[in-house]
């Protein structure tokens, strides 16, 4: 039972934060909303068009088949074999339904004018131009011109046939938010919308859901986007929901007062059970010898059974206790040497040396080439000029930021620590359970959520025994306990890490700081740089 007797309403207007664990069902339940899957009991209501951002979206999909209702289906230009996504597919998977299906029978008719220019195709495209017109076709390429111009800086017919996966995760974000945001839908089911956006990018995310009528349900771990926008919080814990009437200054005593009270409401319901308990002995006992006291015997057991049937009140919620144990090992003194490096089209030339056990947060602007350095020092194909070379003894690992990993596609976490690190399966079990994975055991990857993908994947980086942790964006999808956790295992790390990072939080706990800039600039600094 991942939910359970779920009643929650969002009023118009209001922009509304789902937060909970890892794995609680915050993606079920707005998949529920969305319709994509349907409740097997109670009903879904919504008023409004409604436009939904899922969590991963074009390029920053998890890689393997698309599920029904996942989100995770190709837009209709990018349907055949291993035809990438382009832009114009990232902006008609979040357009209305009519303009998809228009999209698609025009498509087939520019493809068959190709494959045979006779009448028939050329009345089909003439059909096909008309209908794309009535659906709102043209339209919406005026809206997402200004979408384009807005989050790129360029213009739609620039970029429309650009390959969705040239585009850095925030700028994909970036793109498909400025569309809902501006588009016709009155109500936004948004699933993780910070994540990969820069801070300047959170900044203007937080000041466009402060100020829009749209009614938002949104799902996010950060704690300033929350304290900034959310004017009402839902909770998912252990299969049930709660809401708090106020925003997130105020959440936490609201919660630690809902504990209590459950608690207290749960000692009660013991000590009158075992109460009853103790009558219904007392009046079997004085039954057996006093035919008198059998009419009071039944009334007793009546009243427990009555009392049973009713069930005990909520139970409090568990805490979430997650252990990351990542050693490492001694390496070289020098862990990365940059000299001369350009990546190109990105970057201009930068030198830069990296000592073992620093702890190095790579800061700057989406698209500025912060995710391909990563790439490149953990020996992916890079385009780039210079040398950058990893010392005496350094094993990378990395962890991506778009969790596509087709390596795991398919399996599950269980299999995956038994074939890839020889794991026996208590052993394996034992190791998911300090990440609080062990109920995920047997699921397939491309099933968790999210955050319990990439606590998977930091877990494989500590079986793996890597000594250079290149971690993109490891918060971004961690609820806060896992997020803690994180920060406490790279303290005690012997090794050395380099963080790509937009979490404020986070990147308070780096000593050193590597700086890429729009203009292709790369520097150092002693301090978080934002702007």
């Amino acid at each position: 039972m991942l939910l359970d007797d779920v009643s929650f309403r969002i009023g118009e207007g209001i922009t509304a934060a789902l937060v909970g664990p890892n794995g609680a069902g915050k993606t079920t339940l707005l998949r529920l909303v969305a319709g994509d899957i349907p409740p097997q009991l109670g009903t879904v209501v919504a008023t409004g068009g409604l436009g939904v951002m899922r969590q991963f979206i074009g390029a920053n999909r998890a890689a393997g088949p698309a599920r029904a209702g996942s989100g995770r289906a190709q837009a209709p230009g990018a349907q055949a074999g291993n035809v990438r996504p382009m832009v114009r597919d990232l902006l008609l998977s979040v357009s209305p339904a009519r303009v998809r299906e228009a999209a698609a029978r025009l498509d087939a008719a520019e493809l068959a004018m190709m494959e045979r220019d006779d009448e028939r195709a050329q009345l089909r495209y003439a059909a096909a131009l008309t209908e794309w017109g009535e659906a709102g076709g043209y339209a919406a390429e005026v809206h997402w011109d200004a979408c384009c111009v807005a989050a790129l800086g360029i213009p739609y017919e620039q970029c429309r046939w650009r390959e969705v996966d040239t585009l850095s995760g925030g700028e994909q974000k970036r793109l498909v938010l400025e569309s809902l945001l501006r588009g016709p839908d009155g109500v936004l089911l948004l699933d993780e919308p910070d994540n990969y956006l820069d801070v300047p990018g959170k900044r203007w995310l937080e000041q466009q859901l402060a100020s829009t009528p749209k009614t938002v349900l949104l799902v996010s771990h950060d704690r300033e986007l929350l304290a900034a926008c959310a004017q009402r919080i839902v909770t998912v814990e252990d299969g049930h929901v709660w809401v708090h009437g106020g925003g997130f200054a105020g959440y936490a005593q609201a919660r630690a007062d809902r504990i209590s009270r459950l608690e207290e409401l749960r000692r009660r319901w013991d000590e009158e059970h075992e109460k009853l308990k103790d009558l219904v002995r007392t009046y079997r006992q004085k039954a057996a010898y006093n035919s008198d006291m059998a009419s009071r015997l039944q009334a007793a057991v009546t009243r427990l059974r009555r009392f049973e049937e009713e069930g005990p009140p909520e139970q409090a919620p568990r805490e979430q206790n997650v252990k990351m144990r990542l050693r490492g090992g001694r390496t070289g003194k020098r862990a990365v040497i940059c000299e001369d490096l350009t990546l190109t089209g990105l970057t201009g030339s930068f030198g830069a040396e990296i000592w073992f056990d620093d702890r190095v947060a790579v800061l700057g602007a989406n698209g500025s080439g912060k995710s391909s350095f990563l790439r490149l020092l953990a020996g992916e194909p890079v385009p780039h000029e210079g040398v950058a070379r990893l010392g005496a003894r350094v094993m990378p690992g990395f962890f991506a930021q778009t969790h596509a990993r087709p390596d795991l596609d398919g399996r599950t976490p269980a299999e995956i620590l038994m074939t890839e690190h020889a794991l026996l399966i208590n052993e394996a079990m034992a190791a998911l359970a300090r990440y609080e994975l062990q109920a995920t055991a047997r699921q397939p990857f491309g099933t968790l959520s999210g955050g319990q993908q990439a606590r998977l994947q930091i877990l494989l980086l500590e079986l793996a025994g890597a000594t250079l942790l290149l971690l993109d964006e490891p918060t971004d999808n961690l609820d806060l306990p896992s997020a803690e956790a994180l920060q406490q295992g790279l303290e005690t790390y012997q090794g050395t890490v380099l963080a790509v990072t937009h979490d404020r939080w986070f990147a308070r706990s780096f000593e050193r700081f590597l700086i890429f800039t729009p203009d292709g600039d790369v520097r150092e600094a002693t301090e978080p740089v934002w702007d």
